[in-house]
C-alpha cells in the first residue's frame, strides 16, 4: 500500500491566527490528507494541542487528528485520558494520540511537574489512561472515568523516542511509533528497531510506523525553514533546517525515501503560515 500523507496545523508558528488555523483546516480537509499533525509546547507561543484538534474536528469529517507528539508527562493522567477520549468520541473515532516525555525543563516547570522522573511517570501514565479507555472504575474508591472512546479500548496511541527504553515502553502499552525530524535512513534504523522489539513482545501483527518532518515551498522556502526552526530549537536547529526540503523535487524525494523505510504515514509539519503552502503541497503528493 502507498504510504499516507499527513500535513501538520500551523499552530506552533508564532504570530499565526486562530482564522487562519480553521481556514487552514478546512483548505486541507479539501485535499488528498490522511491526518493533521499538531506539535506540543508549553514554554512557547503556540496552541494547546487537543483544544486546537477538538476545532478542527467541529470542522471536518474525514481526516484523521494526531498529536505529534503531546507532552504526556505534563499533564493530569486521568484529565488527559478523559480529554483524549473527549476528542476521540466527538470526532468519531478519528484521533491518533503520539506521545512522547518531553526533552526541554522549562515546560516542566511551568506546569509544575518532576523532569527527572518523567519517564516512569510516563509508564505509570500509559497504564492508568488505558485502564481509564477500559471503562472499568479506577480505584476502589474512584469510579469509571468517561465518556467512553468510538475507538475500542481508547484511541491509537504513537510513541515518540529514540532510546531503548522508549522502545520497551512502546513494545508494552503503544500501537506504534513516531519519528520526528530525522532523515529516511535514520529513520529506517529506528523503525527496524521497533519492529525488533515489537517481535521480542510477541505481540500481534506489526507496529504502525509514521515519520514526520518539516516543510515549506514557494518563494525562500529554504531561509523561511531555517527562520522558524531556529526560533522554535534554537541555533541548534540551524543545521538541521538544512535537511528539510524546500522544493518539488525535495518533497517527492523525501517521501520516496520514507516510503523506502518503511513508514506507513508522513506528516509533512508546515514552516509557513500561508494557505498557499497546502496547494503547494496537495499538488505535489495528490
Amino acid at each position: 500500500m502507498a504510504i499516507k500523507i499527513g500535513i501538520g496545523l500551523p499552530a506552533t508558528i508564532p504570530g499565526t491566527s486562530g482564522k487562519l488555523i480553521l481556514d487552514w483546516t478546512r483548505a486541507a480537509e479539501q485535499g488528498p490528507f490522511s491526518s493533521f499533525g499538531i506539535i506540543d509546547r508549553l514554554v512557547y507561543p503556540n496552541y494547546e494541542p487537543l483544544i486546537t484538534l477538538a476545532a478542527a474536528a467541529g470542522i471536518t469529517s474525514r481526516i484523521r487528528l494526531m498529536t505529534t507528539v503531546l507532552l504526556a508527562p505534563i499533564h493530569k493522567t486521568s484529565i488527559l485520558a478523559k480529554q483524549a477520549a473527549s476528542l476521540d468520541a466527538l470526532s468519531n473515532g478519528r484521533l491518533t494520540l503520539g506521545l512522547g516525555v518531553g526533552a526541554r525543563e522549562d515546560d516542566f516547570l511551568a506546569a509544575s511537574a518532576a523532569f527527572h522522573d518523567r519517564g516512569k511517570r510516563f509508564d505509570n501514565q500509559l497504564e492508568q489512561m488505558r485502564h481509564i479507555w477500559s471503562g472499568q472504575p479506577l480505584s476502589e474508591q474512584v469510579g469509571a472515568i468517561g465518556p467512553a472512546p468510538v475507538q475500542h479500548g481508547g484511541p491509537e496511541v504513537l510513541l515518540g523516542g529514540y532510546s531503548q527504553a522508549a522502545f520497551r515502553r512502546l513494545a508494552r502499552w503503544g500501537d506504534g511509533f513516531l519519528s520526528g525530524g530525522v532523515a529516511p535512513e535514520m529513520a529506517a534504523q529506528l523503525f527496524r528497531s521497533v519492529e525488533d522489539v515489537w517481535q521480542k513482545a510477541g505481540r500481534p501483527g506489526k507496529p504502525r510506523l509514521v515519520a514526520c518532518i518539516y516543510y515549506s515551498l514557494g518563494p525562500q522556502a529554504a531561509e523561511q525553514i531555517e527562520n522558524y526552526i531556529v526560533n522554535y530549537y534554537g541555533q541548534a536547529g540551524a543545521q538541521m533546517a538544512k535537511s528539510f526540503p524546500s522544493s518539488p523535487e525535495a518533497i517527492r524525494s523525501a517521501v520516496q525515501g520514507f516510503s523506502n523505510s518503511g513508514a506507513d504515514e508522513l506528516i509533512l509539519w508546515p514552516c509557513i503560515p500561508h494557505l498557499d503552502q497546502i496547494k503547494r503541497l496537495s499538488d505535489i503528493v495528490g
